[in-house]
């Protein structure tokens, strides 16, 4: 992570930021989550700004995120690690900051967290539960200059909720102000890391026995789209399903967030499908592909943990203009993140090849028992919504296309999915176009509540189908959350993350089916979603979060990684 010059702060504030400058310790901060804007269903910070997602792991049954925090401010600086957890990952309580800086001139930069369950750091004598974090002491010098980036880690025995520094940091020291980002996994009988040499794009590839003594290994560089530089590189297992959902394989992905310089501007986040051997990373095939169809999905970080199918969450937002975005002045934050997300390889057919599937996971256990509406077979008609009276003006979509002949679809052809605010009058537009190259878009240009250069208002992703054209299938699992926007389309073969800023709120849903062929099938349902926040704020809104004590949950012998992130299967079905 590396701020953009438009949004560095002065070199005043940079040096003279105190790590204990307003920032109360052994406490949450306090937020209000009331405010038109503030999403109801994804984790946005209480107050001050927010960006990369941190050290995330999974145990005991909780969902751990940390992530980049200046609790001073509405822009980045002063970089603390916030932390929130999760028993079901949509529902997040917010905790005490987890890392300050240790100094007046050193920040916590970004970095990774493993459960260390056999003792191999020596911290934790008599637990298996014992948590380190890897991370990035970001070092200025006193003249406000940039000095040297190396790499610490910090160890936690209350399973992650306070920490103690290391006493021989660095661990991996360097003269370089372009080496960041550390994430660990295990492999084998030692850790194996992957950290950006941003500037020089290279992705370094290190080992270690013990979290603390590391030893280089390899470097991949130079690979996919530069940008100005690589930042947050993340490393994972993932299996390799086919099209009947049976697992076939395995193979590794490498994923590097690069900015400025994205196909569309700002940020944005490449991976790369290959094997790993525990110290060497080679791909399968030199093709680059991108996370995101769209402008505000970055830095995501997959957490540790997870048995099966990687779960992942990213930063949502665009390092172009999220120091500028309106909820700052209106409404006390900045930024959130990205629902949770499945992933699984597959091949998709019949043009596009390898492919990472980003599915939301399973959002059940926030979803109205009963849709608002759900028609099976709505032909060349509409299903409209009125959401007004739904208290978090949060959804949850899914339509499904079956038995579409693309040999007779026409350029009117279409599924479209359009939020409209009853009081201003304006609208986010998104669907299907089948006929030609089967293409999806998301249309935010008319809306009103923001207005920058940079904030990129139409967005597509064409070759959208993944079955015999002549008995083609098309899906679309869709959340609006009051000022976000996750589309899920083609089995979650392409995903879509867009921000949003109405001047009000948007009330109504309609999805409309035109020109479809005789033989096709439109079912849709919609669900209301309950807001994860009110349940947990006083009469006015304001959410503290949980005091911070070690977790209550008693250490059962060794991690066990998440089992229950099966694919999420439809709750509708035409």
């Amino acid at each position: 992570m590396l701020f953009p010059r438009s949004l560095l702060l002065s070199v005043a504030a940079l040096t003279g930021c105190s790590a204990a400058q307003a920032v109360p310790t052994g406490t949450p901060l306090p937020g209000n989550y009331t405010g038109p804007l503030r999403p109801q269903v994804h984790y946005s910070p209480p107050t001050g700004f927010m960006n990369d997602p941190n050290g995330m792991f999974y145990h005991n049954g909780v969902f751990h995120l940390y992530y980049q925090y200046n609790p001073t401010g509405l822009g980045p600086g002063n970089q603390h690690w916030g932390h929130a957890t999760s028993k079901d990952g949509y529902t997040w309580e917010n905790q005490a900051i987890a890392l300050f800086p240790p100094n007046q001139r050193v920040f916590v930069y970004s970095g990774s967290a493993v459960v260390d369950v056999n003792n191999t750091s020596g911290f934790f004598p008599d637990q298996d539960n014992g948590v380190v974090v890897v991370f990035t002491f970001a070092n200025y010098n006193e003249d406000g200059s940039t000095g040297p980036q190396t790499q610490a880690i910090a160890y936690s025995h209350d399973e992650g909720y306070t920490f103690q520094y290391y006493d021989g940091n660095p661990v991996i020291n360097s003269t370089s102000s372009q080496f960041r980002d550390p994430k660990v996994i295990r492999y084998g009988d030692h850790w194996a890391m992957v950290v950006a040499y941003s500037q020089e794009f290279v992705v370094a590839i290190y080992t270690s026995p013990d979290l603390k003594e590391w030893t280089w290994a390899s470097n991949f560089t130079n690979h996919g789209l530069l940008g100005a530089q690589y930042e947050c590189p993340n490393i994972v297992k993932m299996p390799v399903r086919d099209r009947n959902g049976a697992v076939v394989d395995e193979k590794y992905v490498l994923t590097i967030s690069l900015q400025p310089g994205a196909p569309l501007g700002g940020s944005v986040t490449e991976y790369f499908i290959g094997d790993f051997n525990g110290t060497h990373f080679t791909t399968v095939d030199a093709a680059t592909r991108l996370t995101d169809f769209a402008k505000d999905n970055y830095a995501a970080q997959f957490f540790y943990g997870v048995e099966g199918n990687p779960i992942n969450m990213g930063w949502a937002s665009n390092w172009q203009y999220t120091g500028l975005v309106p909820t700052g002045n209106n409404e006390g934050w900045r930024s959130a993140m990205t629902l949770p997300r499945v992933n699984y390889l597959t091949k998709s057919a019949p043009r596009i090849g390898w492919t990472m599937v980003d599915e939301i996971y399973d959002p059940k256990s926030i979803m109205s028992v009963s849709p608002l509406k759900a028609v099976t077979d709505m032909g060349n008609g509409n299903v409209t919504v009125d959401y007004s009276d739904v208290e978090s003006h949060a959804l949850y979509i899914e339509a499904n296309v079956t038995g579409l002949d693309v040999t007779k679809t026409s350029g009117l052809t279409t599924l479209n999915l359009t939020f409209t605010s009853a009081a201003s009058g304006e609208s986010l537009r998104s669907g299907f176009y089948f006929g030609g190259d089967s293409t999806f878009f998301v249309d935010r240009g008319q809306l009103r509540g923001f207005d920058n250069v940079y904030f990129t208002d139409k967005f597509s992703i064409a070759d959208v189908y993944y079955d015999n054209p002549k008995a083609a299938s098309w899906s679309i699992k869709a959340v609006i959350d009051r000022s976000m926007y996750e589309v899920f389309v083609g089995g979650g073969r392409h995903a879509g993350t867009v921000l949003l800023y109405p001047t009000q709120p948007l009330t109504v849903v309609d999805v409309a089916a035109r020109d479809m062929p005789a033989g096709a099938q439109v079912s849709v349902a919609v669900w209301a979603l309950n807001s994860t926040w009110a349940g947990q704020a006083d009469g006015q809104g304001t959410v503290l979060g949980n005091a911070t004590t070690a977790t209550s949950t008693t250490p059962s012998g060794k991690a066990a990684g998440l089992k229950r992130n099966m694919l999420f299967k439809s709750t509708f079905s035409a």
